[in-house]
């Protein structure tokens, strides 16, 4: 059983906790908060031991758990690798791409894993299309949220789009060739939402809208390949994918409900499956599998490296929709 310490226990960090609390492969050691009422919440709810000092709690345990403001995260994480310690780490990964780039080289150092909270990489729907060849040449992604003060301290690409950039990037196995974006701030000083059209080496493009002023919940992604249109839910927890066959295929699937399609090509059948969703809580899945990487000595499923590359791909269009912020004015 690895020993675990929780940076920070705010909205988040609480849910972390109680995770942890639940996860058979962790003890869950204590906690620090310089934030006394968020402290006594947990002392008083949990029954979980709060530390003095964040030296005392990284000596106490293996592995950091940074539920912390994105600002703090860099200093944190690089005092528990230097001790070397594991670190579990909530996105995005670093408040610039030097801190992140700086951890990098910690972590091949001092020979620690590192996992990045890009939570929907263990969201049910996502999950479920484990066993699904995906190669997407057309990608639709949106995430919109009613309004909330927490998170408007850096740009919506930062607090929502950054998930479906790590979502994209995981999938298409191709460098980004073009990036185009706009973004318009409404509430806050950064952008509140944005529109985002990403080109790949292969051909592929991306198109991602995130916007943190809606009055409506989306997190929907659809993935369009040459066999099939994927439609992922990730607010439902549920996923479809539908597929065309030609009349004469030998992949027709067998006595299976299938729909009909007279084309300019002759007669198609529309086959329509949504693949088993297993009800599992995506934190605490994260979790789970971030300590059987440390056990196993593998790689983990969201490493310090995916969690740079979906920062960098972040801090290109926030460039780009500043650079045409600019051009706008002129």
């Amino acid at each position: 059983m690895l020993k675990i310490g929780v940076l920070g226990v705010g909205h988040l960090g609480k849910i972390h906790v109680k995770c942890i609390q639940q996860t058979d492969c962790l003890e869950l050691v204590g906690f620090y908060d310089p934030d006394d009422k968020n402290a006594l919440q947990v002392i008083e709810s949990q029954g979980v031991k709060r530390f003095d000092t964040v030296e005392e709690l990284i000596q106490a345990v293996d592995i950091i758990d940074i539920v912390t403001p994105t600002l703090t995260h860099f200093d944190l994480a690089l005092q528990a690798i230097q001790h070397g310690k594991h670190v579990f780490i909530e996105k995005p990964l670093t408040n610039t791409l030097q801190e992140a780039e700086r951890l990098l080289e910690a972590c091949a150092i001092h020979q620690v894993k590192v996992q990045v909270g890009h939570v929907e990489r263990f969201n049910p729907a996502f999950l479920a299309l484990e066993d699904t060849k995906l190669n997407p040449m057309f990608i639709e992604a949106h995430r919109l949220a009613v309004f909330n003060p927490r998170g408007t301290d850096v740009s919506v690409i930062l607090d929502l789009m950054i998930h479906d950039l790590d979502i994209v990037l995981s999938l298409v196995d191709a460098e980004v060739k073009n990036v185009y974006a706009n973004g318009v701030s409404v509430v806050s000083d950064t952008p509140d939402i944005a529109n985002v059209r990403l080109e790949f080496e292969n051909g592929c493009v991306a198109n991602l809208t995130a916007s943190r002023i809606s009055m409506k919940q989306m997190r929907k992604v659809r993935l369009f390949q040459q066999d099939a249109y994927i439609s992922l839910d990730f607010l439902e927890k549920n996923a479809q994918v539908i597929r065309l066959y030609d009349e004469d295929s030998e992949h027709l699937p067998k006595d299976v409900p299938m729909m009909d399609l007279q084309t300019s090509n002759g007669k198609k059948h529309i086959h329509i499956h949504m693949p088993k969703t297993e009800p599992v809580n995506a934190i605490q899945l994260e979790l789970e599998t971030f300590a059987e990487s440390i056990l196993q000595n593998k790689s983990p499923k969201v490493s310090i490296e995916d969690g740079y590359q979906a920062l960098k791909m972040a801090y290109r269009i926030i460039e780009t929709i500043e650079n045409q912020t600019t051009l706008n004015k002129i």
